[in-house]
């Protein structure tokens, strides 16, 4: 380690435990309670990890929240103080729900009064500051003395890595970062277990499962966080085939490659399981029922006599204060365990109940058949979908868009941060290998910054790292444009750009229309329009290349073209493309 000064200091500690555990990155927006820890990454440390700064400390966690889930490794993210952590509250929360392990570091002023600097380090500071995060972090800790440091922070790597993984709260004291230390300070020995073995199932249970499966007339899995370990999806590629199940892809992670005919989602075979198996699944009811938004009612489009079972983490992840574990789901088996344990087990028990029995086999040879051809036809008639407004005037259709864009990359070896385009991309991109999606976005304000960290993940890679922005979530933080340009992340952003908060815009459509009111009124306080946003300039501005807005169709290649031979040079770049929303494509 290269000190640069005449002595060693408390947030040097923290720099070796960095370093020691792997750390690559730290992402931060600057702030006086975390100097000492600042100074010792680049002065002491070299700066490694490498400092990624940021406009806002949303961006910071995010940005780690994306690098996470792309990587499967932690990142840090460094927030000042109480008043920084406070503007992160919104990001800890999507990361804790999203499973995203991140190292989140604080700061406070001293807990010693006598050595608080007047004003700031008073209001600035709060007695248990992990108390503003501790519903919505596995754990949290401020430890009180630097020789604390080595095992709070191994701690907090291992419960931020052990599964369900979710981001982590420490809080050092700005006095015990800047004081000088001169005794050593014991390090936690690297080859002890970072992390705790993972969690197998109860093979009764396991071969009970294999017998429901392999019984089943239309059995199907349910799956929402299973690819985040991303070797379990080929074993639930060969699970559904051995089993003949269709499946059925929430797309929080890449769980299953789309172009295999196995894959149902968005068909219609919920209404004809007689057996949904949830893997890795914590929301069964949006899937499983038909809304009424209005009456804020739900009905089952599951057979009455479906028989529901789940591998996971079920009551593991439960808050006491977020209500994210979603509503109680009866199940006539509940297998706690980890999908990336199980479902290799459940094969080789399925395999074994196959090969005994001729009348099994057969009749889940014809069920894949089947179920292929069920696939077929569901992608033409998203084709046939996409194709009747491919020629709209403008603004362009989504499906268009995510269509031209499909195939400006469908030749690279290309990567999606976190939005579909309205799940367009879903239906017309080929998702053929677990890295190309590591899930979406988790709502406005979240996208730009996930993204960010997904491309921090893939660089180097050679991969082409495509983000299909909203516009309401960039005007959130259109500053995160200058972090790609600063620290040199390639990324390609075509706006998904409607000049609305549709979805809200929506919700007033159907209350108006409900209450016989004047529809007409509804983009008040909706639109993003008059003026809409120059996108293309303001990259610009930050460094990127630029393209747009774009209207008509024969313009969206040429401009994407550009943008790509701008991306592989190491350019950022953004296409602005105006986008309608769904009220205007209603026939």
């Amino acid at each position: 380690m290269a000190d640069l000064g005449n002595g060693r200091y408390g947030s040097d500690v923290i720099v070796d435990l960095l370093q020691r555990y792997g750390i690559e990155y730290a992402s931060l927006n600057p702030g006086a309670s975390y100097r000492g820890l600042h100074d010792s990454i680049v002065n002491y440390g070299g700066n490694s990890p490498r400092i990624i700064e940021c406009q806002h400390e949303e961006i910071a966690v995010q940005i780690a929240h994306g690098y996470a889930k792309a990587s499967g490794k932690p990142m840090a993210a460094i927030l000042h103080d109480l008043v920084g952590l406070l503007h992160a509250c919104m990001a800890i929360y999507y990361a804790y729900i999203d499973r995203a392990p991140i190292l989140i570091l604080g700061a406070t002023g001293p807990m010693n009064e006598s050595r608080r600097r007047p004003s700031v380090d008073w209001n600035h500071s709060a007695l248990v500051q992990g108390n503003a995060v501790r519903d919505y972090t596995k754990w949290d800790d401020q430890p009180s003395c630097v020789e604390a440091f080595p095992e709070s922070f191994a701690r907090a790597y291992r419960v931020a890595l052990t599964e369900p993984q979710g981001p982590v709260y420490l809080c050092y004291d700005a006095q015990l970062q800047e004081d000088a230390i001169s005794f050593p300070v014991r390090m936690p020995n690297v080859d002890s277990a970072r992390v705790p073995t993972r969690m197998q199932a109860d093979l009764s249970a396991l071969e009970r499962l294999a017998h429901m499966l392999v019984e089943a007339k239309q059995p199907l899995f349910l799956v929402e966080y299973l690819g985040r370990d991303t070797s379990t999806v080929p074993s639930l590629v060969k699970l559904a085939e051995t089993v003949g199940a269709a499946v059925w892809d929430l797309h929080r992670r890449a769980n299953f490659p789309n172009p295999h005919p196995l894959n149902l989602t968005g068909g219609d075979v919920l209404a004809e399981a007689d057996l949904i198996v949830g893997l890795d699944l914590k929301n069964w009811e949006r899937p499983l029922t038909r809304l009424d938004s209005m009456a804020r009612m739900v009905v089952p489009v599951t057979r009455p006599d479906c028989v529901f079972a789940e591998i996971g983490f079920a009551d593991l992840e439960l808050s006491s204060w977020s209500l994210d574990f979603q509503r109680f789901k009866e199940t006539s088996l509940s297998i706690l365990a980890d999908t990336s344990m199980a479902v290799p087990a459940l094969v080789e028990l399925c395999e074994k109940l196959v090969q005994n029995d001729p009348q099994s086999e057969s009749r889940i040879r014809a069920r894949r058949q089947a179920l292929g051809q069920q696939q077929q036809a569901l992608r033409i008639r998203w084709q046939e979908e996409a194709r009747a407004e491919w020629n709209d005037a403008a603004p362009l259709s989504p499906a268009r868009v995510a269509g031209e864009v499909w195939e400006a990359i469908r030749h690279e070896d290309w990567v999606l941060t976190a939005g579909s385009m309205e799940d367009w991309a879903y239906r017309l991109w080929h998702f053929d290998q677990p890295y190309r999606f590591s899930g979406g976005a988790l709502g406005t304000a979240t996208h730009i910054g996930i993204s960010l960290g997904v491309a921090l993940a893939h660089k180097g890679s050679g991969r082409l790292v495509v983000d299909l922005q909203p516009d309401g979530d960039l005007m959130f933080d259109v500053g995160a444009l200058w972090v790609a340009s600063k620290h040199q992340i390639p990324i390609l952003l075509v706006m998904h750009n409607n000049r609305a908060y549709w979805n809200d815009w929506e919700h007033q459509i159907r209350v108006a229309r409900q209450r016989g009111r004047r529809v007409e009124n509804a983009h008040i306080g909706m639109d993003i329009d008059k003026p809409a946003p120059d996108f293309a300039t303001v990259a610009k501005a930050f460094g990127w290349h630029g393209e747009g807005p774009i209207e008509r169709p024969e313009d969206i290649q040429p401009a994407l073209q550009r943008a790509i031979r701008a991306v592989k040079s190491g350019q950022p770049a953004l296409v602005d493309t105006w986008t309608s929303h769904p009220a205007s494509r209603r026939r």
